[in-house]
C-alpha cells in the first residue's frame, strides 16, 4: 500500500510538472500590444522609417514578463507600432536553454522588425558562450554549435533573413542583475560553472552582431541602474525589473528602434 501511494504520488508530480512545462511556450496572441493612436499622432518619431512597423520580440522572461509591457507600450505609442512578443520565461539562445530563441524565431510569423532581446539564462545556466564564428560560413553552419549562445544568435539572424530578407533585426544586450556582483559589475572576474563571466556573454552578443552588421542596443551599459538605485527598479529577486525599471529603459529602446539602420 505504501509503495502504491509513493508510485501514485510520483505520477501526480510528473503530471503536474508536465502541465507546468506545457505553459512555457510562446503565446503571441496574449502578448499583443497596440498603440494609443492619439499619443502616436503626437510622437516626435512620426515619419521615421520604423514608424507604424509590426515588431516581434524574442527572448526570456525579461522580454515577456507582464512588467515588460510598460516598455513595449512606450514603443507602440511612440512608434505607432504593433508589438507582438514570442518570448518565453527561462529561454536562452543555446538550444539547451528552455524554449530557446531558436524555436521562437523558427515558428514566428513575418514582421517588419525583429528584436532579439538577450536574456541572462545562458550565463546563469552555464551554457557555452561560443564565438562569433559558431554556426556561420566559417564552420559550414555546424549544427553542433547551436548549443552555444553565439551559435544560437547566428541561427536566429540567419533564420529571420531567410524568412524575410527585408526584415530589420535589432539586438538588445543582456540587462544587469543585482543578485550577484558578477551580474552588474563589468569588471567582475567571478565566473559561472564553466568559467565564463557575464561580461564575456555580453561581449559575445556584440561580436555576433558586429559580424552580421546588426545594430546593438547596449542595455548593459545604458540602463542607468546600479547598486545605489536598483531597489527602485527591480523586484525582490534582484534579477527581474519592475514596471519602473521598464519605464526607465523603454524610451531608450524606442529611440533606438526609431533611429533604424
Amino acid at each position: 500500500m505504501k509503495r502504491l501511494f509513493i508510485t501514485l504520488s510520483l505520477c501526480l508530480a510528473c503530471m503536474t510538472s508536465f502541465a507546468q512545462m506545457s505553459k512555457w511556450v510562446p503565446e503571441p496572441e496574449k502578448h499583443h500590444i497596440m498603440p494609443d493612436k492619439k499619443v502616436a499622432k503626437k510622437s516626435p518619431y512620426k515619419g521615421t522609417q520604423n514608424y507604424g512597423a509590426k515588431i516581434a520580440v524574442f527572448g526570456g522572461s525579461l522580454s515577456v514578463n507582464k512588467e515588460s509591457d510598460a516598455a513595449k507600450q512606450i514603443w507602440a505609442d511612440m512608434l505607432g507600432a504593433e508589438v507582438v512578443t514570442y518570448g518565453v520565461g527561462g529561454a536562452g539562445f543555446s538550444n539547451e536553454q528552455g524554449y530557446t530563441l531558436q524555436k521562437q524565431v523558427a515558428q514566428a510569423d513575418t514582421y517588419d522588425v525583429y528584436i532579439l532581446w538577450a536574456s541572462t539564462n545562458d550565463y546563469t545556466n552555464s551554457r557555452e558562450v561560443g564565438t562569433w564564428k559558431d554556426y556561420t560560413a566559417y564552420d559550414g553552419y555546424d549544427e553542433s554549435k547551436l548549443n552555444t549562445q553565439c551559435g544560437g544568435i547566428n541561427y536566429c539572424i540567419k533564420t529571420i533573413l531567410e524568412k524575410n530578407p527585408k526584415a530589420k533585426i535589432y539586438f538588445f544586450t543582456s540587462l544587469r542583475f543585482f543578485s550577484a556582483d558578477s551580474g552588474h559589475n563589468p569588471f567582475s572576474e567571478v565566473p559561472n560553472k564553466i568559467g565564463k563571466t557575464f561580461a564575456e556573454y555580453v561581449q559575445g552578443q556584440k561580436d555576433c552582431c558586429a559580424y552580421y552588421c546588426i545594430p546593438v542596443l547596449d542595455q548593459f551599459n545604458l540602463q542607468g541602474i546600479n547598486e545605489f538605485n536598483c531597489a527602485e527598479f527591480y523586484v525582490k529577486d534582484k534579477l527581474h525589473m519592475n514596471e519602473e525599471g521598464y519605464r526607465r529603459i523603454g524610451p531608450v529602446q524606442a529611440a533606438f528602434i526609431a533611429a533604424g539602420k
